[in-house]
């Protein structure tokens, strides 16, 4: 007999969840089981019960007074009747938010955790039950014994499910791994050091059989030192202080010989092992176990990678980082935040801070959908945005402050800008919108240099200025439709078509590829990219372009949503992004990717955005993130160097102007430093 809270008791009505009756109900069905050996009346009652004792996450405090009278209950059934007792139970004593047990209820409750432990290895061990209840059942059972790896159930609702979503301990940020879960038939890293019980749990524990029954050759050649692990674990009775990663040991090794069938136990006892390895953070980059990102605020969890602190290289002073690889140095890997208007570094000083351009007058844009960077020879340049009122704001770069009143240019939303720079020293802003009108003018004035023309379905969708060899600076615009149409800006009138295929266009971009000649990258909504020579007259003609190497596209698995220009001190290279945050950059001149390219992102993975620059000292960085999410990543090719940074905005669109970031997002427009101020 474990104490209880009597059913008679008026406490009860200070209980939040269920009530004593409700309680006294289920217990009769349990009990006239238990009795007959037959009969499952009692299961419709207790999944009624589970909602009043636990609602989406939230723990009642009945459930500390009903448990024990449950749990009591449910000892006596039959082993195989009782599996989805535990189960559950499982779920709702690791449930993510849990009021503390109130001190009147406390002995009951723990009690009844140790009777249910019991209780539950036992069914286990005499139900054997199916492969993929088995993993969530030993699971209950780790947490009835008081570890937190016990809550990792929460996160494996669906071991054979092909991602995983774990948790940093670090910074808590997510990190998402697609198609985590397979079969190996050997290991692909090596077994957590063996577990060393320097601390033994205390009394009697039922765990002894468990460990008796763990056989070293049951998964298979290679999996031995794992099985070793989980038997060391298992004969300790878990203590508290036992890592994660070696309860995890024990919890495939016990779903490998108690799952049925056979061979289900077995291959998913194969798959849960993979969740002793390593895994590291997008976002911090560190490295950590797998099982401490499968629970909240885990006991004892350490980085895998040491913290370094490095001197000052280039323009950069000293700031804590993370070395994710022994062929890293400590610089390559950095995690910034916005914190207020400032810029922090991975140790807390502040970068550079980050400064807010002015709002428009009341009424005016607010957020922005599109940037253009426009230059103005012997003074800092102006930054256009365009967004959904259909206006066009011109801000200095320097202060950060309007020029000129909001601009009114279109009917409707803007979808692309672009800057001219005309052989007469002139400059020119050219406007799209969404109903496929094109707007031309003077950013120095804010005057229209051509009212908006043109009406072509499905918008504008990108803009991009183009200069051939004969000195000519034309304008290239594209619709989702496919057509891709070149014009003279000061005549307005067409002077030639790209696209000959007529693929629907999502991305554009003019790469120059010497002093007078720029080539035209497109990416279309299949994936594929686009190189044109706007130089040539018929559209079906190369000219000076090289398609990029479809070997190459193909091997990456790369279906490009993005184009970009990247210059660098030597050429301009082409950038391609994917949904999935891989970036990839390219010499036009072969068609040959350059360098491995950037990897896939969790945290900037999405419809992407880029831009890139060079700064002072010659280095070129890449600026990458995607529209709705909140994440930046600042990549140097040369150096394989990445930073991370955390803003409080949803990004819409990146520019650069200079050394300065500048980004739009769903407020307006703000810029950052990209290298130390």
């Amino acid at each position: 007999m474990i104490p209880k809270l009597p059913l008679h008791s008026p406490r009860w009505r200070d209980l939040d969840g269920v009530t004593a009756e409700e309680v006294k109900v289920l217990l009769e069905q349990m009990t006239s089981t238990a009795a007959a050996g037959t009969g499952d009346e009692w299961r419709q009652g207790w999944t009624d019960m589970t909602d009043g004792l636990m609602d989406d996450g939230t723990l009642y405090d009945a459930a500390y007074a009903a448990l024990p009278h449950l749990v009591e209950a449910a000892a006596a059934l039959p082993p195989g009747r009782s599996v989805d007792f535990w189960v559950d139970m499982g779920f709702i004593v690791t449930a993510e938010d849990r009021p503390p047990v109130p001190a009147d209820l406390e002995a009951g409750f723990s009690a009844a955790l140790r009777l249910a432990e019991r209780a539950a290895i036992h069914s286990l061990l005499a139900a054997n039950p199916p492969a993929q209840v088995c993993a969530h059942l030993v699971l209950s059972c780790v947490a009835f014994a008081g570890h937190h790896t016990g809550e990792a159930m929460w996160r494996l609702l669906d071991p054979q499910g092909s991602g995983l979503l774990l948790v940093c301990p670090g910074c808590e940020s997510d990190t998402e791994i697609p198609e985590f879960f397979v079969d190996p038939v050997r290991p692909t890293f090596e077994a957590p050091e063996l577990f060393e019980p320097g601390h033994v749990r205390p009394g009697e524990h039922p765990w002894g059989e468990v460990a008796a029954a763990l056989r070293e050759e049951a998964l298979g050649e290679g999996w031995e030192p794992f099985l070793r692990v989980a038997r060391q674990v298992a004969e300790a009775g878990i203590p508290s202080e036992t890592p994660g990663q070696a309860v995890l040991c024990l919890v495939a090794g016990v779903v490998g010989f108690a799952g049925s069938p056979q061979q289900a136990g077995r291959e998913w006892a194969r798959e849960l092992m993979m969740l002793t390895g390593d895994f590291c953070c997008w976002d911090c980059e560190r490295t950590w176990a797998v099982a401490d990102g499968l629970t909240e605020n885990p006991d004892g969890a350490r980085p895998r990678n040491r913290l370094t602190t490095t001197g000052a290289a280039s323009n950069e002073s000293t700031a804590t980082v993370e070395q994710t690889a022994a062929d890293q140095t400590p610089e390559t890997a950095t995690r910034f935040r916005q914190d207020g208007n400032a810029l922090l570094a991975g140790d807390g000083t502040a970068w550079g801070y980050i400064s807010a351009f002015s709002d428009s007058e009341p009424g005016g844009p607010g957020g922005v959908d599109v940037l253009a960077v426009v230059p103005r020879p012997g003074q800092s340049p102006l930054v256009a945005g365009g967004g959904g009122r259909g206006v066009v704001c011109l801000w200095g770069v320097a202060d950060g402050r309007l020029v000129h009143r909001p601009l009114p240019g279109h009917p409707d939303r803007i979808r692309s800008m672009t800057a001219l720079s005309l052989p007469d020293g002139g400059i020119l802003l050219a406007s799209g919108g969404d109903s496929g009108t094109i707007a031309l003018w003077n950013p120095l004035t804010g005057q229209p240099f051509r009212e908006p023309v043109g009406n072509w379905p499905g918008g504008v969708t990108g803009m991009c200025t183009a200069t051939v060899p004969d000195g000519r600076t034309l304008l290239v615009t594209a619709t989702p439709r496919g057509a891709v149409r070149v014009w003279d800006p000061l005549t307005g009138e067409p002077v030639g078509r790209l696209n000959p295929y007529g693929s629907p266009i999502q991305s554009i971009a003019a790469v120059p590829i010497s002093a007078g000649h720029t080539l035209i990258a497109a990416s279309d909504t299949g994936g594929r990219v686009h190189v044109w020579d706007p130089a040539v007259d018929d559209p079906w003609e190369r000219g000076a372009a090289v398609q990029l190497s479809a070997q190459a596209l193909q091997d990456a698995d790369h279906r490009v949503a993005t184009v970009a220009a990247v210059p660098t001190p030597h050429r301009t290279m082409l950038a391609t992004g994917d949904d999935l945050g891989v970036i990839m950059l390219w010499d036009l001149s072969t068609g040959a990717p350059i360098g491995d390219g950037l990897p896939a992102s969790t945290g900037t993975a999405g419809p992407p955005v880029i831009t890139g620059t060079t700064l002072p000292d010659g280095r070129t960085v890449l600026v990458t993130g995607s529209k709705s999410r909140h994440r930046l990543r600042i990549w140097e090719p040369e150096t394989g160097a990445v930073r991370h940074i955390a803003l409080d905005v949803t990004l819409t669109c990146l520019a650069t102007a200079g050394p300065e970031l500048i980004v739009g997002h769903d407020r307006g427009v703000l810029k950052l430093p990209l290298a130390r101020s």
